[in-house]
């Protein structure tokens, strides 16, 4: 049950019939792990945390420079060289000292992240290469955890769900796949628009409370896509690869 402050404090949320009191405390027992504290992990970290969410576990093993400040909002001038998740978790608690959070100052892969994500009941995507993506993906998959993933870059964001707890739903790989000279586009080189990293943080925030409270129609196999130079949105829809890699077995064992 929410306390007298707590119903207070997320009452425009218990407003809504899609979420009330029942969706809102789905949202307080629930553990969320966000793997970046940069461009999308802080306003998704934020949301999550303002929102309620029980536990948040913020990964990140880079520290906060100067050029990041242009766009990631979690940070401020004074923590340039301290740990990005350490920073992000100063502002969550901040924001909300009633959510339990939990700053991880290194880069999960292996078992480790196999671990971490095994305690949490959903994954928020919000680093920057492909290679990290994939190994969440894996990780995802592997423990059966729905993932939100957003990548943004120039004037271009995108943001998708992959929840292969149903066993129709494709995973990252069946979008992605993988390759080991994959090129990428990172925001050093490319350059990103400021609040674009926003908009698609603050979109897998939404999507991730839904899947928490058990509400709306997430973005499950379905890929989202923001031109911010022209305001256009675009939806399309993402088929499962029956012969993925990483869910095709447990596609399989399920049907």
């Amino acid at each position: 049950m929410l306390d007298d402050s707590q119903l207070l404090r997320y009452s425009r949320h218990i407003l809504l019939p899609e979420i009330g009191i029942e969706g809102q405390s789905r949202l307080v027992r629930a553990g969320v792990l966000v793997i970046g504290a940069g461009g999308l992990g802080c306003p998704a970290a934020l949301y999550l945390g303002a929102s309620g969410v029980g536990r948040l576990v913020l990964a990140d093993g880079d520290v906060v420079d100067l050029t990041n400040l242009q766009r990631q909002i979690g940070h401020d001038t004074a923590a340039i060289g301290d740990s990005k998740a350490h920073s992000l978790a100063r502002s969550v608690r901040a924001l909300n000292p009633g959510v339990s959070v939990e700053p991880l100052a290194r880069n999960l892969s292996g078992a480790d992240l196999e671990t971490i994500v095994g305690t949490v009941d959903l994954v928020v995507d919000a680093s920057d290469n492909f290679a990290t993506r994939h190994a969440i993906n894996r990780a995802c998959v592997l423990r059966g955890k729905p993932l939100v993933s957003g990548a943004a870059i120039g004037f271009s964001g995108q943001v998708a769900v992959f929840d292969t707890r149903h066993p129709r739903a494709p995973c990252y790989h069946c979008l992605f796949p993988e390759m080991a000279d994959e090129p990428e586009l990172r925001c050093a080189e490319s350059g990103v628009l400021s609040p674009l990293v926003g908009i698609v943080g603050a979109m897998q925030a939404a999507e991730s409370l839904k899947l928490l409270a058990g509400t709306g129609e997430p973005l499950t196999g379905r890929l989202l896509l923001w031109d911010a130079l022209r305001a256009e949105v675009r939806v399309v829809k993402i088929p499962r690869d029956p012969d993925c890699p990483v869910c095709g077995q447990r596609v399989a064992q399920a049907g």
